[in-house]
């Protein structure tokens, strides 16, 4: 049995960055930013707080990802009001809350969200014509599945 997540034409997108991918993907949003300003933003901590101040758009800033922020977003996604997933994680620097992130990216594969955890991926998520129309995401029935 499979689930449909309707996503409106809108979208509440959640922006991560690592500390030494803060500044990509603070460039990568000052080139989308008319088309990131109208959407719904969510971003943990510092994240969040750099780009609400440098680029002046309107972020809903959870905690640090290291004090709860990665988990704050797991828990919307699970609860279906994160939309897509923009995550700029550092492959080569180990983080204290690794468990967190695997525990954030896990979630994102489980509910089927568009997600980037790249400049090129982001790219291709924002320039898709699915980015400014409302779309059904299917969503397997994992409870059915946890149940046997």
């Amino acid at each position: 049995m499979v689930d449909i997540i309707s996503m409106g034409k809108r979208k509440r997108i959640a922006l991560v960055a690592h500390d030494h991918r803060k500044a990509d993907l603070l460039e990568w949003a000052r080139f989308n930013l008319d088309a990131l300003g109208e959407h719904e933003l969510y971003g943990t901590g510092g994240t969040g707080k750099m780009l609400e101040e440098t680029l002046d758009l309107k972020i809903s800033r959870l905690l640090s990802g290291p004090l709860g922020g990665d988990q704050q977003l797991g828990s919307r996604i699970s609860e279906g009001t994160i939309d897509m997933l923009i995550f700029f994680w550092d492959p080569l620097e180990p983080q204290p809350h690794d468990p967190d992130v695997k525990a954030l990216l896990r979630l994102a594969v489980l509910y089927n969200l568009p997600t980037a955890c790249n400049r090129s991926t982001a790219d291709f998520l924002i320039s898709s014509p699915l980015f400014e129309k409302s779309y059904d995401r299917r969503q397997a029935d994992y409870a059915a599945r946890l149940g046997r």
